[in-house]
């Protein structure tokens, strides 16, 4: 009986090594597997997630418009008289005002009275020796690309000018 216990013993013995292999490897490989797919899904849903394509959607977006030509609203001739220092003085004045797009053109062009009377207020106030310098031309500018970026309507949103370009400056 000794014997047969031994010979009964050495099998289970060695059988349940054999199945505690498999089981092994069965959870090695699908503990692989799944590590595996995990990847793959999120490393895919990464590639083609809304998350990442919004941000390049955007870009080009950006892009198309520093792409696209600037867009130009000219603005009528002023002439007005400045403070005196020696005598009489005037400025004529030309300028266009470069916007980000067609859209702020029509807002600035629909509102192009309350454009030339912020302008108007704004030079009648200097004095030719404040402007007649390159620096005093440059300040101008500013002054004036403050002045029409402001809103129109009490809580509206500001214009998007980005830049004042004289094209006529006359001082008599």
């Amino acid at each position: 009986m000794k014997a047969e216990a031994k010979a009964e013993a050495a099998p289970a013995g060695g059988g349940s090594k054999k199945k505690l292999i498999i089981i092994i490897v069965a959870v090695l490989i699908l503990a692989i597997g799944g590590g595996a797919g995990a990847y793959f899904m999120l490393k895919g849903h990464d590639d083609t997630s809304e998350h990442e394509e919004e941000p390049v959607k955007k870009k080009s977006k950006k892009k198309k418009k520093e792409v696209g030509p600037p867009v130009y609203v000219p603005v009528e001739p002023f002439t007005v008289n400045l403070q005196p220092e020696e005598g009489e003085q005037y400025l004529q004045l030309a300028f266009t005002l470069q916007v980000g797009d067609a859209e702020q053109s029509e807002v600035i062009k629909n509102n192009m009275p309350k454009v030339r009377s912020r302008i108007l207020l704004l030079l009648s106030s200097k004095k030719a020796s404040e402007i007649n310098t390159p620096e005093g031309k440059q300040a101008l500018s500013k002054e004036i690309l403050e002045q029409v970026n402001q809103p129109f309507e009490d809580h509206g949103d500001e214009q998007e000018v980005s830049e004042v370009l004289f094209t006529s400056f006359i001082i008599q």
